[in-house]
């Protein structure tokens, strides 16, 4: 999207955001990361074109990206990336990829396929704290960025907080550049939250408690009321992911106050204007 259409929204001269402080791209910090179960060239075409200013990355889910052409997926990562947007496939491919004992290349592939960041986690399989490592000095060495993730898919191999948080600040130390929460692409029954979605708070401040700085975290959050809960308990720049893509917007509405859920927090003075560090 180009600079003049960045700057000439359609509203912006009839009225302020009421709640200040989002941060614009490029950005560090209020990520909107994606997720595409399977979004054809003209469906990511549109999207971009409507919301690329709101989107920072796109997560190629599961192993969906396997069923692409390479001819086809090339396109689409040229195409997200030329909106300034980045992508990478889920994290289930690093983990088959560990089992097989071809680590090293399965980052060389990435990188020849045009991908820009690699996922790296453990949510099915366990990996050694060496493993791990070693995952994130390949990617780096293949000239990705790398994005990790912490916790288990199946509710039943919940990770205690502690070493959620040590594994947080291992990966960090080696290089990742931001970690994500595990919340699934349903959000229910995982990490901080319960079987109905909804926020398990004492889970959640327990896990924020020992992390020393929660920019570095992305919350998978695809239900309205995750977004919502955690834009009031950190603000509008908080990092979120697995948003649907036909939410990208409405998301953005609830992190300015342009939706009645924030809107009438920011009324009664209840809304946080920044990430708390």
């Amino acid at each position: 999207m180009s600079s003049e259409n960045r700057e000439h929204k359609a509203w912006r001269e009839a009225f302020d955001f009421p709640v200040p402080g989002r941060a614009e791209k490029p950005r560090t910090k209020g990520l909107t990361m994606v997720i595409d179960k399977g979004l054809g060239l003209t469906e990511t075409d549109d999207l971009l074109d409507l919301a690329s200013d709101y989107v920072d990355y796109i997560k190629l889910t599961f192993g969906t990206s396997a069923f692409y052409s390479t001819r086809l997926l090339q396109q689409k990562i040229t195409l997200v990336r030329s909106y300034g947007v980045d992508i990478f496939p889920g994290g289930t491919f690093l983990e088959i990829a560990v089992l097989q004992n071809r680590m090293e290349g399965y980052m060389e592939r990435a990188r020849e396929l045009g991908f820009t960041y690699i996922e790296i986690s453990d949510g099915t399989i366990e990996m050694s704290p060496e493993i791990r490592r070693n995952a994130i000095r390949a990617a780096l060495r293949a000239d990705l960025k790398v994005i990790c993730e912490v916790g288990k898919k199946d509710p039943r191999e919940n990770m205690p907080h502690k070493r959620m948080q040590e594994q947080i600040a291992a990966d960090l130390e080696h290089g990742a550049y931001k970690v994500i929460v595990e919340g699934r692409e349903s959000g229910k029954g995982v990490v901080i939250y319960d079987a109905e979605g909804k926020i398990r708070a004492d889970e959640l401040e327990s896990l924020v408690k020992g992390v020393p700085n929660p920019e570095s975290l992305i919350w998978e959050a695809p239900l309205k009321n995750q977004q919502e809960e955690l834009i009031m308990r950190f603000g509008p720049n908080v990092s979120l992911g697995n948003i649907h893509p036909a939410e990208v917007l409405a998301l953005e509405a609830l992190r300015v106050g342009l939706r009645g859920d924030t809107l009438k927090a920011c009324i009664r003075g209840l809304f946080r204007p920044v990430l708390r560090e």
